[in-house]
């Protein structure tokens, strides 16, 4: 339940809807209870008639002083002969049925509502911390169980901040009115109609133990359904071309099965809380009844058949919210499940984040890499080792070697997507730590290995990070990256819809338009990272030459398995294993006729046998 505790900054965000849906259930159960004691009145009224005792007809009076000061002056007002009661009597309870209906009504308006406000809120607040975490956060966990928290688990959740404080409060609300009226008319009758309470209350409570434990097992198993399911429709290409459908059935079906009977194991056990409260209050009804019929036959003063119906009453009243507590109980130890599993997330902080005063003055273009080791956590690779680099404002730099040479890596920590266990990165001479890292990343372009497209439409993902780009920028920056002419050719042409992360789109498509999507920036430092692996010679030569054009005066930084010979570049760095083995210009390193010179006489093969 600790973890619960975590909600009430939104319980006092939303206080006025907390406090006025807390008075309208007490005036909903208020008007309620009012019913009870008129009927026990009527039924007392049309027992007199019959019987005519002046006996029975003084116990009647004395029962009467035991009502709610409201109900004896509904009494008082109709002091006329039987019929006249009943039919007064009758139509004062349909007019406390709709009132305590209205109240009801507003009861929902306040305290679901604000369910409602919180959910919006939380999810918010736990998308807004996604997007503060850093890269390595990302690698370590799926997706499909971040989409699982954000969504099921905060669902749950809601259940707790609407129904379950709902119904709680209706509970606590019948239980103060009925008892107090009830022990105001007839000790002896409470004592036995409550007898049976004490039973449900431990019964309640083993049944919520095990209604935990069982509850964190299913969120645990939802999530890695909901894992296995998203990463099936994300590689649905790749299952259809080794055809392995059935098998990656094989693997729902295995998690779905184990979700399945874990869900219905909770079924059965939350199945108890129902038939055990029906049974209680069954018991709890004869007894009175009986208990109350011997009275009267026994003529025990103050004992009545009013007095009967009335307790009766009270105890099917109790009988929704008494029951309503093995609901209530389980939809707070499911919330308390799933707000431990949000907070997990929710507590764990970024790799990266600001210091107290960040830098955000404008970048130059020098940058320098000195001595710099990295390690990725999650996989202890040392991807780069005694890495040093200066790039000077307006530089083109290459940086070249085969795969896992750590070539992205030195992209990453540019990016301030990692930091360095070791060494110094800096802009300008200001550490690259102390930038502010979204006044940082917003000024540079990057063009990663990965290319990832959004499910909208052409301009848009070129325009994405722009939210002022003009429909003339968007097709300047799409000649600049040589896809124009094909965006026109799509049926919609700019308006296209491109589908999930790029897949109605070639390789060579995705590529040019991630380029085109950096361009638009117009930034001062562009990070290319081997983005025209997919394109054709001819297309690569176009690209390159709107690149020199547009490069000029800007620091870039280009990370290839490819070497550009077309291309001007004014020192060419080359990585194997993490260290720098070779720099200079094109010809220098030719010059040096070493492990450049290998790369570049393999490449012109390659090319001759194309």
């Amino acid at each position: 339940m600790k973890h619960l505790s975590s909600l009430n900054k939104y319980f006092w965000k939303y206080r006025w809807h907390f406090i006025l849906g807390f008075v309208f259930v007490v005036l909903t159960n208020y008007f309620r209870i009012l019913a009870p004691q008129l009927t026990g009145y009527v039924v007392n009224t049309v027992v007199q008639s019959i019987k005519s005792s002046d006996s029975n007809n003084a116990d009647i009076k004395k029962s009467e002083k035991n009502y709610d000061f409201a109900v004896r002056l509904v009494i008082e007002k109709f002091q006329e002969n039987p019929a006249r009661k009943i039919l007064y009597t009758g139509i004062t309870l349909f007019v406390i049925a709709i009132i305590s209906g209205f109240f009801m009504f507003l009861m929902r308006q306040t305290i679901i509502v604000m369910s409602r406000h919180i959910e919006y809120d939380q999810k918010n607040e736990i998308f807004t911390h996604y997007q503060k975490l850093d890269t390595n956060f990302y690698k370590t966990h799926s997706t499909g169980d971040l989409m699982n928290r954000i969504a099921d688990d905060v669902s749950k959740v809601r259940m707790y901040t609407g129904p379950a404080i709902m119904y709680f409060i209706n509970l606590a609300a019948v239980l103060a009115f009925s008892i107090f009226f009830m022990f105001k008319a007839s000790p002896k009758l409470t004592l036995v109609a409550l007898a049976p309470l004490p039973i449900l209350a431990i019964a309640i409570y083993f049944v919520n133990t095990i209604i935990n434990k069982k509850s964190e097992r299913i969120q645990s198993l939802l999530s890695d359904l909901t894992t296995n399911a998203q990463e099936s429709y994300s590689g649905i290409r790749v299952i259809k071309s080794f055809v392995q459908e059935k098998a990656m059935l094989g693997f729902f079906k295995k998690n779905s099965e184990a979700y399945r009977d874990n869900a219905l194991s909770l079924a059965k056990t939350e199945a108890i809380y129902f038939p055990s409260m029906a049974l209680l209050i069954g018991l709890s009804t004869l007894i009175t009844i009986m208990v109350g019929s011997l009275d009267v036959v026994n003529n025990v003063e103050g004992a009545s058949v009013g007095r009967i119906a009335e307790f009766v009453m009270y105890i099917q009243m109790l009988t929704f919210p008494v029951s309503a507590i093995g609901w209530t109980a389980s939809m707070t130890q499911r919330a308390a499940t799933s707000q431990r599993r949000i907070n997990e997330f929710l507590h764990t902080e970024p790799g990266i984040k600001n210091q107290t005063e960040p830098v955000t003055t404008p970048l130059q273009g020098n940058i320098t890499l000195s001595n710099v080791d990295f390690i990725y956590p999650h996989t202890g690779i040392h991807a780069l080792k005694d890495f040093s680099l200066q790039i000077n404002k307006g530089e083109k730099i290459a940086v070249v070697g085969r795969t896992g040479s750590g070539k992205s890596t030195v992209a990453q920590l540019l990016l301030h997507m990692y930091e360095p266990q070791k060494g110094l990165i800096t802009y300008d001479g200001v550490p690259v730590n102390k930038f502010d890292t979204h006044a940082l990343r917003l000024q540079i372009s990057y063009v990663p290995q990965d290319i990832f497209l959004f499910s909208e439409t052409v301009r848009n993902n070129i325009r994405f990070g722009v939210d002022d780009a003009t429909d003339a920028d968007v097709i300047a920056a799409a000649k600049q990256a040589s896809i124009h002419t094909e965006i026109e050719q799509f049926q919609n042409g700019y308006d296209t819809l491109i589908g999930e992360r790029g897949v109605t789109l070639s390789g060579g498509q995705k590529q040019r338009i991630s380029i085109a999507r950096a361009l638009i920036k117009n930034p001062e430092i562009v990070i290319f990272d081997d983005c025209l692996s997919a394109v054709d010679a001819r297309t690569e030569k176009e690209i390159i030459g709107n690149l020199y054009r547009f490069l000029k005066d800007r620091t870039a930084i280009i990370i290839t398995h490819r070497i550009f010979s077309l291309f001007d570049f004014d020192k060419i760095i080359v990585l194997d294993e993490g260290k720098i083995v070779e720099q200079g210009t094109h010809q220098q390193l030719l010059g040096l006729n070493g492990y450049y010179t290998e790369m570049y006489n393999r490449q012109q093969e390659q090319e001759k046998e194309v």
